[in-house]
């Protein structure tokens, strides 16, 4: 399931200048990511951000952020593009010719941890994607359930179904994004940022904050 979202999303903006210039650029033979990021600076993080280890899209960073909504505060997975234009293969060239033609109107996402696969929706701001399996009224966020297989989780690997199968041919995947979620403080980062949000993670309750 798609769904356009604007509103209450492209209200609850946070710096995220640093997750441009994190990938800006970023080419085929991207360096290995140096691990999950977490907002500098403040006692609680309420963001952090890391870089796809390998993708075939115009995907710059991922950014696991603390956001409120009408009821409590959750965590939201945000993927933020390089340039302009909307979620596609690199090389795209602005969805010139006939890509754009081709794209989906309802583009899916199938979402693996560890080989694990978990439910998910795709959905879009104007600045940036989101993958969630939960809400908060009208704010998507991410489950307690999926938020620990992120913590704990070595591998995410996103798939994506991005353009218009040809008639009688199976669908295929248009493009992939792995992460390595232990890359850097791994999931002592999520614990960091799930505290924000007031969830449990007694796993790495006694982990330093990072510098």
């Amino acid at each position: 399931m798609v769904q356009l979202i604007g509103g209450v999303l492209a209200l609850l903006a946070i710096p995220f200048a640093l997750a441009a210039q994190s990938v800006a650029g970023a080419t085929d033979g991207r360096p290995a990511t140096a691990g999950w990021e977490l907002e500098r600076d403040v006692e609680a993080p309420s963001y952090a951000l890391i870089e796809p280890a390998s993708t075939d899209l115009n995907i710059d960073s991922l950014v696991l952020s603390c956001e409120q909504g009408p009821h409590r505060r959750g965590l939201q997975l945000r993927l933020y593009l390089s340039g302009s234009g909307a979620l596609a293969p690199r090389g795209a060239r602005g969805l010139a010719g006939d890509l754009a033609g081709n794209l989906k109107d309802d583009p899916t996402v199938e979402f693996a941890i560890d080989g694990v696969s978990h439910a998910a929706q795709l959905l879009f701001a104007d600045d940036f994607v989101l993958v969630a399996d939960s809400a908060d009224g009208v704010m998507p966020l991410l489950s307690s359930a999926l938020l620990d297989s992120l913590q704990a989780g070595r591998r995410m690997e996103l798939r994506f179904h991005l353009v218009q199968e040809t008639a009688g041919q199976p669908p295929t995947f248009d493009g992939t994004a792995v992460v390595d979620l232990q890359a850097g403080p791994g999931g002592a980062a999520v614990a960091a940022v799930r505290r924000c949000a007031g969830e449990p993670n007694l796993q790495f309750a006694e982990t330093p904050r990072l510098q």
